[in-house]
């Protein structure tokens, strides 16, 4: 019995025309929000107390189920007609504008979103749908912090999503104006000009009540009554730079108080970004101010932040990632620790988005970053006269480096820092680019801001590209001149160190009691081609600080275990990061003739070789600093670099020098100022149990000489280690200094 009833159910559903009626209704739904605003006079009702939210969700649910019952997919079924030719969505973004119930923004923003995630007809190519969208992402874009965040970025969710699957949308989204692609969009449904223009609904009611809704015509339910009320600046599609638009909407809400909304709205500007159409790439940079208004942002962080910072709390706030741009609560705090943390979570998310975004999107966001941020606003203060200008913004250019890993933003970064020049250096020269600049500063004055340049090279090292190591080192170790042309090969070790022209080797010097670690070693063993054996370069390194001076040897350990285990690890790294430069495996052959120029090892590795030369008279920090750069230099796989910082054994032209000869210079300083330092080993023991934190600190007599002694053993055993894995004794031997040809 139950089952006849239910079968004839069916058959009375099934005779009835399913079309005609899903229109009635969705017509009915649509004047039932009309005659809201028609009869209703409490302005406090909030939205969701009416019956709007319902009767919006049986339209969307007519839409849907009327394009399930559609036989031609490619059509609009006469409900989606109506939608579009009496353009309700204009309308409900209206009546959003003005927020009238209250809350009704919040529902015109989730209609809007459904509507476009669930119709799966192509709706945005229309006028009467992307026109509205646009007023509605203006309508969002110009309230900051408003209450339909959630909303918005939900809408903006949906729009990305549709731009990420059809490229051809970005412009009528963003603009209303077409790409030029061969692409068509859709026609809209067709209807008579007197329906479109002036629609007059022959069911609706005359009468008016007291107190009708805003921008309601009392003579018409349609589109027309309400769409007449329009601002006029928003009627036309074509917007200027300065409107509000999916991207301005978007920027907007990445600067949310609510973080989920921020995050969701950055990885909507990730997802915009990343189209793979050129033409819409193309769009977006040239006609939009993506670019420009996300480099600008990065900029306004940079001015919120205290005009001075100290760099050790710079150093300390690592990790900042833009998924968690907040800072750390287990750090310590410090005036404007927030701050930092924004603009570095906003830089790495500048350059994740550089890294991930279509290469015409990266190429315009990457030179707006730097032409904004870096040349506007960075390099004034590194060329500042104040120096706690400089000091904050090296320490800020430091970290800045440290986060950076897109390729795209490196190479304007290496522009910004080294210039376009690929000349070497001449001693005379003067500083013209502000590479020029910061190296002068790793000599500058004040050792605080020496400290915090030398750390920017030393961070600017450890990035992948061949131009940093090959504009600071290698241009001016090429062609070799630092090598002598036209004399033999040295016949002992003691020919290499020209101790006539060194002040501090003299028979006094050994007449006073002090004798070096070690004898000088007997020329180096080669094999037959002139290879010098790396066994004697280590040798070299480990015995060059007297006994005398020598510390470790009465500790535990004497950590040169620990440099070999560090270097490997340095090495194996750096060696990974230059393979694919292509360098040669050996030195460049010599020239026999004398070289027209002579031999200047450039700004960067004279500065180091001064400050090496002042390492008994500096400050601790300051002297950990030059050695660290000075071992990141040295572990380069490049056969020049070798020769030139790694071989005691090297045979210098005239009025040249080499990192081994400035040791040497440093140990026979050493050996002159022990004499006048009174119980000189109980001393230089006790110093460095202090710097191990073995013992409480207490000030000394000579304690900077004292502590220069300790760096200075330590820096040695750190540069044998890096000799030692570069070529370990049973692989091959370090190719060094081949004779010139034709010499015996």
């Amino acid at each position: 019995m139950l089952s006849r009833l239910g079968a004839l159910l069916q058959e009375a559903v099934g005779a009835r025309e399913p079309s005609i009626d899903l229109l009635q209704a969705f017509v009915e739904h649509w004047k039932g929000i009309t005659h809201y605003y028609i009869e209703s006079t409490d302005e406090n009702t909030p939205a969701k107390k009416t019956d709007i939210p319902w009767r919006l969700k049986q339209m969307l649910d007519i839409l849907v189920y009327e394009e399930r019952q559609q036989v031609s997919s490619g059509e609009a079924g006469p409900c989606l007609e109506y939608l579009l030719q009496h353009k309700i969505l204009e309308t409900l973004c209206t009546l959003g504008k003005a927020e009238y119930p209250p809350g009704m923004r919040q529902q015109v923003f989730q209609f809007f979103s459904k509507v476009l995630t669930q119709v799966q007809h192509p709706l945005l190519h229309y006028l009467s749908v992307h026109r509205p969208v646009q007023k509605l992402l203006r309508l969002g874009g110009a309230v900051p912090g408003s209450l339909t965040e959630k909303e918005e970025v939900q809408f903006t969710t949906v729009l990305c999503s549709k731009i990420q699957q059809d490229p051809e949308l970005l412009a009528y989204i963003l603009e209303g104006k077409k790409m030029i692609s061969s692409k068509k969009p859709p026609r809209e449904p067709t209807a008579p000009s007197t329906d479109i223009a002036g629609y007059r609904d022959k069911d609706c009611p005359h009468s008016a009540a007291p107190g009708r809704g805003p921008g309601l015509d009392s003579e018409h339910c349609g589109v027309p009554a309400l769409s007449s009320h329009l601002p006029a600046q928003t009627e036309g599609p074509e917007n200027g730079p300065g409107e509000s638009n999916l991207i301005t909407s978007l920027l907007g809400l990445c600067k949310s108080k609510k973080s989920r909304v921020a995050l969701k709205a950055r990885e909507n500007v990730l997802l915009l970004v990343s189209v793979a159409s050129p033409a819409a790439a193309t769009y977006l940079t040239q006609s939009t101010s993506c670019c420009a208004v996300i480099a600008e942002h990065l900029c306004q962080l940079y001015r919120s932040m205290p005009a001075f910072l100290d760099p050790a709390d710079i150093a300390a706030l690592e990790g900042i990632s833009w998924r968690l741009p907040s800072a750390p609560s287990d750090e310590a705090s410090f005036p404007g620790k927030e701050a930092l943390a924004a603009f570095l979570g906003w830089f790495d998310y500048c350059d994740h988005l550089i890294t991930e975004a279509h290469p015409v999107v990266a190429d315009a966001l990457a030179k707006a970053v730097a032409e904004k941020l870096f040349v506007e606003t960075l390099q004034p203060q590194l060329l500042h006269v104040s120096e706690q200008t400089i000091l904050t913004s090296t320490a800020l250019l430091t970290a800045l480096l440290r986060q950076l890993r897109s390729p795209t933003l490196l190479q304007e970064a290496m522009t910004f820092l080294l210039g376009t020049e690929q000349q070497p250096a001449a001693t005379e020269d003067s500083p013209h680019t502000l590479g020029t600049h910061l190296i002068m500063h790793c000599d500058h004055l004040s050792d605080e801001i020496s400290i915090a340049t030398l750390r920017l090279f030393e961070e600017l090292l450890q990035k992948p590209h061949e131009r940093v190591i090959r504009s600071l080192v290698l241009q001016n170790l090429e062609g070799r001149l630092y090598v002598a042309r036209g004399s033999p090969e040295p016949e002992s070790y003691e020919d290499t160190l020209d101790l006539e022209e060194d002040p501090y080797f003299t028979d006094g010097f050994l007449d006073s009691g002090l004798q070096p670690s070690t004898k000088p070693p007997p020329a180096p063993a080669t094999n037959s081609d002139g290879k010098t054996a790396v066994t004697e370069i280590v040798n070299s390194f480990l015995c060059l600080v007297p006994e005398e001076a020598k510390t470790s040897a009465f500790l535990e350990e004497n950590g040169y275990d620990t440099y070999v285990h560090d270097a490997y690890g340095l090495f194996q790294e750096c060696s990974s990061r230059v393979a694919p430069w292509g360098w040669p495996l050996g030195p460049a052959p010599l020239d026999a003739h004398e070289p027209e120029r002579p031999f200047f090892e450039g700004h960067f590795l004279q500065v180091l070789f001064d400050r090496m030369t002042r390492i008994l008279d500096q400050p601790y920090s300051l002297n950990l600093q030059v050695t660290s750069v000075l071992s990141r230099l040295a572990l380069f796989p490049h056969p020049h670099i070798h020769e030139y910082l790694l071989d005691p054994y090297i045979s210098l032209a005239p009025g040249c020098r080499s990192l081994f000869s400035v040791l040497v210079r440093v140990i026979g300083d050493l050996m002159q100022r022990i004499q006048r330092v009174p119980q000189f080993p109980g001393k230089l023991l006790l110093v460095r149990k202090q710097l191990m934190g073995q013992i409480p600190g207490e000030h000394l007599d000579h304690q900077t000489l004292l502590q220069g002694v300790v760096v200075l053993e330590e820096f040695c055993k750190e540069l044998a280690a890096i000799a030692f894995v570069k070529f370990p004794p049973h692989g091959p031997y370090l190719n060094f200094s081949p004779p010139l040809e034709g010499q015996v």
